[in-house]
């Protein structure tokens, strides 16, 4: 990357600059390859961050489907985590993972879990096995049905006639898949293997299938990583993490340039696991020679950008997230390691202009929790807008669900110092309501930038990248007039 003038003295945020075009070659934004490059098997340069209103086993699931990498938090029970890896290991690669709900549920219990969004259906079934057969499959009951049915309605009610289905057998590749949904012209249509249940599809996500490659293992299963904690015997963490089938390892904590962390590092390290380490989060060029030099192959860098972070205004400790990303980037590239940009990002633009800086990836956040994959129900205000709640690592809910199993007076010692916000609600979108909706957008926004750099790949929008400087002015004229003038 290269800036269009002088290099600024000051810090800068991803409101502060801008992207200019130069010369391309490239005819088609799908001609771009946004694999991160950093040791990982991702194709998109998109995690979601290890926090608990964002990051759950279907959205690890759903993300990895499309090529991103989901980061388990490391506030869940060991076992919980062992059981959240498993699930998504074992999820179709080509197929949605099922919303399985018995005819018994109603409606006010699929809405929590599903609000009434087109292109979503929920499979009612009465298994006795962990899938259903296809002759306990009592129908496919579409989101949007939802709206029109009174909440104590039951979905064994609703579900009337045989499923459409297709057997996995007689389907070649994603475009096959596309081909047959559009022919068959069903919402949801049940995916069977030998008369069992393992997936829907619709035509939007058959077309998914086209256009991404998923991010997978050794054994072509999906990925996930998950994060640990720089406390108590870190290794046995690991190592458990590692035989559930973990891909990568995140050690996090809020100011990872800390002995502590550094300790936790060579321990991770020398366990020799082959796994790729994620250590942070930190934001100078030291923070990254000391983490790297104890082990860590990859640095989360961001302290205070979060949506849900307080951070700064209470202790006003961080960095402009553009020039943390920018000098820990050139830092880790001499180092042979890698950086993820992890909060700040408001629009698809903040995305590409993380990886103009350096990233190899980007983590988000909130944007992520407001989607139907997200974990939490769904849950609706007053004027009948649904969302689901998120809240800040460091908050008092946070807190509270970290150190649950100390003694009241110990854990009323760590509350008084929490910090970050409690609770947030986050709408979903009714156009873009699934984390698949929003990567969509924010990889067409970056692909697009891509090509104005004239560059094909992460590594090479690493080095065209031309970046110019904004007055605040010139960051609101970008932005689209909400009214005709």
């Amino acid at each position: 990357m290269e800036f269009s003038g002088e290099r600024p003295l000051v810090d800068l945020t991803y409101s502060d600059v801008f992207l200019v075009p130069r010369r391309s070659a490239i005819t088609s934004r799908l001609d771009v390859d946004l694999s991160p490059h950093d040791g990982t098997s991702a194709t998109i340069p998109l995690v979601a961050s290890n926090m608990n209103s964002v990051t759950g086993p279907r959205l690890a699931a759903t993300l990895a489907r499309r090529g991103g990498l989901g980061v388990l938090p490391q506030d869940l029970a060991l076992q919980r985590v062992d059981d959240a890896i498993r699930w998504v290991k074992a999820q179709p690669v080509l197929w949605d993972s099922p919303r399985i709900l018995p005819p018994s549920a109603t409606v006010a219990d699929a809405l929590r879990e599903l609000p009434a969004v087109a292109g979503h259906g929920i499979v009612v079934a009465d298994a006795a096995g962990p899938a259903p057969t296809i002759d306990e499959i009592a129908g496919v009951v579409p989101a949007t049905r939802l709206a029109t049915a009174l909440p104590d309605a039951q979905l064994g009610d609703l579900a009337r006639g045989r499923p459409v289905a297709i057997d996995a057998d007689d389907v070649t590749d994603a475009r096959h898949a596309f081909d047959l949904a559009a022919e068959l012209d069903a919402e949801t249509i049940c995916v069977l293997h030998h008369g069992v249940l393992v997936g829907t599809v619709t035509a939007r996500s058959a077309l998914r299938g086209t256009l991404y490659r998923p991010a997978l293992d050794a054994d072509g299963r999906l990925v996930v990583a998950a994060a640990v904690g720089i406390n108590g015997d870190v290794a046995a963490k690991a190592r458990a993490l590692a035989e559930a089938g973990v891909d990568v390892l995140v050690l996090d904590t809020a100011h990872g340039h800390q002995e502590g962390m550094l300790r936790a590092l060579q321990t991770v390290s020398g366990l020799g696991l082959g796994l790729p380490i994620v250590a942070g989060n930190i934001v100078s060029a030291d923070g990254v020679r000391d983490l790297v030099g104890a082990g860590a192959t990859i640095l989360k860098v961001g302290v205070g950008p979060g949506a849900m972070c307080t951070t700064r205004m209470m202790t006003a400790v961080g960095r402009p997230q553009f020039s943390a990303v920018l000098e820990t980037a050139e830092a880790a590239r001499a180092h042979g390691a890698h950086v993820w940009a992890d909060g700040g990002v408001r629009y698809p633009r903040d995305v590409a202009l993380a990886l103009a800086a350096g990233a190899a990836s980007v983590m988000i956040g909130s944007w992520f929790a407001g989607t139907l994959e997200a974990p939490g129900t769904v849950e609706t205000d007053a004027a009948g807008r649904v969302y689901k709640e998120s809240w800040g690592m460091a908050s008092t809910k946070a807190v509270q669900e970290r150190f649950g199993r100390l003694d009241a007076y110990e854990r009323a010692r760590k509350e008084l110092f929490a910090e970050g916000i409690s609770s947030s609600r986050i709408y979903i979108d009714p156009l873009r309501p699934g984390v698949e909706d929003l990567v969509d957008m924010i990889t067409a926004g970056v692909r697009s930038s891509f090509t104005y750099a004239g560059a094909g790949s992460v590594p090479l929008f690493h080095e065209r990248a031309l970046v110019g400087l904004q007055s605040a002015a010139g960051y609101e004229e970008g932005k689209a007039l909400p009214v005709s003038w």
